[in-house]
Parts: structure tokens; sequence; C-alpha cells
């Protein structure tokens, strides 16, 4: 059934791919190559992506993320990244802020740490398209949580998530 959806596929024009790629402060591993590649074949290919990124912790999966989140961004699409607990919530928060930095992409993050008054504030904000990027933990399947144009969701550590959160 999956196969048989059609998504719009991404574009991007490669010299700012290559750019933000070349700002990444780390040699590649093959792996870690192959895997970036694969995704974003996935992206362009107007089928909705699903997999796998398995590896040890250190291994660049967060690149592989940050990276199919700078493409997705890059079309005008948002993105969520769900993650199991606030302090890896933070973290990455941390780290894409980081990552991004020099482009004019919004990056907020939702837990259940968050006060009731950002919380609406960023879930307005995600409403509007004005958040590019929302990183959360179980907080984000809330059903308040709407996005405007949501492209991609990467469930990290999903082995904490149930099936019902994963689909």
């Amino acid at each position: 059934k999956r196969m048989l959806v059609k998504t719009q596929k991404i574009s991007i024009q490669e010299d700012v791919w290559k750019e933000f790629s070349d700002r990444f402060p780390y040699v590649e591993t093959d792996h870690q190559l192959e895997a970036i590649s694969d995704v974003k074949r996935d992206l362009s290919s107007g089928t909705p992506m699903d997999r796998l990124i398995c590896g040890d912790v250190g291994f660049g999966k967060t690149e592989v993320a940050m990276r199919a989140s700078f493409l997705m961004v890059s079309s005008g699409k948002q993105v969520v990244i769900v993650v199991p607990t606030t302090l890896l919530a933070k973290q990455h928060l941390d780290s894409f802020k980081k990552r991004f930095d020099s482009y004019p992409v919004n990056i907020e993050m939702l837990s259940r740490l968050t006060s009731l008054n950002k919380t609406k504030d960023i879930l307005n904000n995600v409403a509007l398209g004005i958040t590019d990027i929302l990183i959360g933990t179980h907080s984000v399947f809330g059903k308040k949580v709407k996005f405007k144009d949501l492209g991609l969701a990467v469930i990290d550590e999903e082995q904490s998530f149930g099936v019902d959160q994963k689909e």
C-alpha cells in the first residue's frame, strides 16, 4: 500500500546541499555516506520513505537525520524528530540548532517540561508552519499537535515507542 502512495519529490540545489554537507565537522564513514545517499534517493523518489538506520552510539545516525531534515526543510516541508526522553530531546535540540545555525530554520522542542504558555506558542507555530523542525518526546503525539505540512518523521530509538505511535 505504501508504495502505491505518491508524495512530493524533494529537490535541492546541489551547491546548497554540498555547502550544508561540507559543514559536518567529521569525516563520514562509508556506511554513513551510504545511508545519506539512500535517504536522499528515497526522498526524491516520489514515494513515502520507510527506512531504518541502525548503528551504535556515536556512529553518525543523527547526522543522517539532520541531512534528511535539511532536504525536507529546503523543500518547504516540516520535520518532526521524536525521542523517548526529555534529555535526548534537549541534546538533539542543541545539536540541530548548532548544525543549522547559519540557515533560516526555526527549530523548537516540545516535552513534558515545556511550560503551558510555551507549549501553546509552539503548537501555534507548528500549525502555522513557522516551526520547521519540531523535536519532542511522546508529547508530539498529542491530538493538539497539528502540522501545516509535515514531510518527514524521524523516530529515534524506535524500540521505545508502540506500534500505533510509529504508524
